[in-house]
């Protein structure tokens, strides 16, 4: 059958690549945003209608609409997966994989979970594919991929129709170079899609590289896009820490969520209102571990830094704007391998004018990952390198815990972050810096994400460099097991400290002697507020500094669900006491209003009507 490309129905290209390949497919799919959804649905339905074909999907981060449990997680989260995501086509094997009925002839592989979503489901578990990113294409070879499908951009300039991979150039432009070199052989189908920026550079690819298109306006269709997480103050204080730790004339690597959106707004706020950031430090520092001088760096960039990260980030665009990404190599002030952001991300880069568009440049993954290739020129280039990764937890000894829980459950994946820590030992002056929240709240139970010892790790201990948490830094490189265990203690939680002393003690880690200095005994939530909220209240620390599709009803909801879904079942029934005589103000009606439970019928609706007023008689006020 020959499809011509750019005028092709979804199924007429899955039947095509069946004749081509046979009825054993290897299918490929970019990670994140850039999966072709029709296509890869319409090969996913053949092989669930004709049980000859087997099918192995290999991908990673399948984005799919968020699925509540809970009846106020439903009442909030529906309305705006009902907005943010309409007409976002799901993928089926991903909601197969979730409801447990994927065919037994079709087999999912992920190296990269989107965080949480396969917790406690046999399949995707068992399935799962634990990789270094830059090792995923390898494995992907191993298995004898024969398609790849991929999200697209089109241009047509001077009668000439080019296709741009956008947002996921990682592995594509590494796979499409082994078919070149006649080491791979695969049919690359492209899905074109309107809202997906023209990247231009490495990810500008010709039309003759497809052996079908997918460009038809009824598979157009609204891109993904996940919605911000509020940043606390806890948030900002760990940020403003690791942004100290960025020396001018660098290469900085940033990570996601609500950590790396603080981390960009701190090095924003260092830039323009260099006195607040120093003064917001000084309080900081008031009660906790100062860097040492080698690693500290408080004043505005004059010469800027050079992007090297795996994801592109909507911070590094603020980071542009605010004039800290500045340092131009090789032309360009950022290469990365992929990103996925808000609508406003995605506008603005589409909005760029070409000149611009042309400083981020979107590369393979083995180039920013790596050294291996024009070594002598990456070492040159990534001067002063200071690769920043976010973490769940870390031991004492200095291990890190990133993608999988102590029993095996796998809670997202290690994609880049070891490649990155080996830079960081690889390369003269480089570091990696480690950031991480000091405890976490499930069910009204605080716990400690910094322990002695965990089941499973992602960084091992003899790669610790710097740990960070909003109680200070860490500085870990070449210190004794003795020494290590006294920097991560100054940076943790002083609830916990000594618990966590006495097991080092106990082990012979720490001598019997040993107390903690009085200046790192009041880690405490309420230091950071004290120190911070004056900065809040004068707009320099927003709950959303990169923008938000919440509305403000929706921000006025978020703290007070936030305080439900840390409660214990006693401090529920306390806040339902409290909601009974709760004042009745324009906001609390707003939000009951937005919940559909201003006028509850029944009694469980009455029930979270009240302890939802309870909670947010206690936020609204705050």
């Amino acid at each position: 059958m020959n499809v011509p490309p750019g005028h092709s129905r979804a199924d007429q290209i899955a039947d095509a690549i069946i004749q081509r390949v046979g009825k054993r497919i290897v299918m490929a799919l970019p990670l994140g945003l850039g999966k072709a959804n029709h296509i890869a649905n319409a090969i996913y339905a053949r092989a669930a209608a004709d049980r000859s074909i087997t099918l192995k999907i290999l991908t990673a981060l399948t984005l799919g609409k968020p699925k509540p449990k809970r009846d106020l997680e439903k009442r909030f989260i529906g309305p705006i997966s009902d907005r943010l995501f309409k007409g976002y086509p799901e993928l089926d094997y991903a909601n197969a994989e979730i409801e447990r009925r994927l065919p037994p002839n079709i087999e999912v592989s992920e190296f990269y979970f989107l965080a949480g979503t396969r917790l406690g489901n046999p399949l995707a578990q068992q399935s799962y594919m634990s990789a270094n990113y830059t090792h995923a294409m390898r494995y992907v070879m191993e298995r004898r991929v024969n398609v790849v499908a991929q999200l697209v951009a089109r241009r047509v300039r001077d009668g000439e129709t080019r296709y741009s991979l956008s947002c996921n150039t990682d592995i594509t432009l590494d796979l499409l170079g082994e078919r070149a070199a006649g080491n791979a052989n695969f049919v690359f189908a492209g899905q074109v899609n309107s809202e997906l920026p023209f990247m231009p550079g490495d990810a500008d690819i010709p039309a003759d590289t497809f052996e079908f298109v997918l460009d038809d306006p009824a598979c157009d269709f609204p891109l993904f896009t996940p919605p911000t997480e509020p940043v606390t103050l806890a948030d900002y204080a760990a940020g403003m820490q690791a942004a100290r730790l960025v020396p001018d004339g660098g290469t900085l690597q940033l990570g996601i969520g609500a950590l790396g959106d603080a981390i960009a707004q701190s090095l924003v706020i260092r830039q323009t209102r260099n006195d607040d950031f120093t003064a917001a430090l000084a309080k900081l520092d008031a009660g906790g571990p100062v860097p040492s001088p080698a690693i500290h760096h408080e004043l505005p960039f004059t010469e800027g830094v050079h992007g090297v990260s795996e994801m592109f980030v909507e911070g590094f665009l603020a980071l542009m704007e605010a004039g800290v990404l500045r340092r131009v190599v090789d032309g360009v002030l950022l290469h990365a391998g992929f990103f996925v952001g808000s609508d406003n991300f995605n506008r603005a880069l589409r909005a760029l004018p070409e000149s611009e568009l042309a400083q981020l440049r979107m590369v393979a993954i083995s180039y920013v990952n790596e050294l291996y290739g024009d070594e002598d020129k990456k070492r040159r280039a990534r001067t002063n390198a200071r690769f920043i990764n976010n973490a769940m937890m870390a031991t004492l000894l200095g291990a890190v815990v990133s993608d999988t829980l102590e029993g095996g459950q796998v809670v997202s994946g290690v994609g880049g972050q070891y490649n990155f820590v080996a830079q960081a030992f690889a390369l003269r002056d480089a570091r990696s810096i480690i950031v991480l929240r000091s405890t976490r709240n499930k069910a009204g139970r605080v716990t400690s994400n910094i322990v002695w010892e965990y089941g499973q790790t992602t960084i091992p201990r003899h790669l610790r460099d710097i740990v960070v948490t909003e109680y200070g830094v860490a500085d870990l490189r070449g210190k004794s097991d003795r020494d290590t265990i006294v920097a991560m203690l100054s940076i943790t939680d002083s609830r916990f400290q000594a618990e966590l002393l006495r097991k080092a003690k106990d082990a012979g880690k720490v001598e019997k002697s040993f107390e903690l200095p009085k200046n790192v005994r009041d880690n405490t939530p309420g230091r950071v507020d004290r120190a911070l909220m004056p900065f809040r209240q004068r707009g320099h620390l927003p709950v959303f500094p990169l923008g938000t599709d919440f509305t403000d009803v929706e921000q006025k909801l978020l703290p007070a669900l936030g305080v439900l879904s840390s409660s214990s079942p006693f401090m529920l029934m306390r806040l339902a006491l409290r909601g009974v005589s709760a004042a009745d103000t324009s906001a609390m009606r707003e939000c009951l209003a937005r919940m559909a439970l201003d006028k509850p019928g029944s009694i469980s609706d009455r029930v979270s009507a009240l302890v939802l007023r309870g909670a947010l008689d206690q936020t609204l006020r705050a």
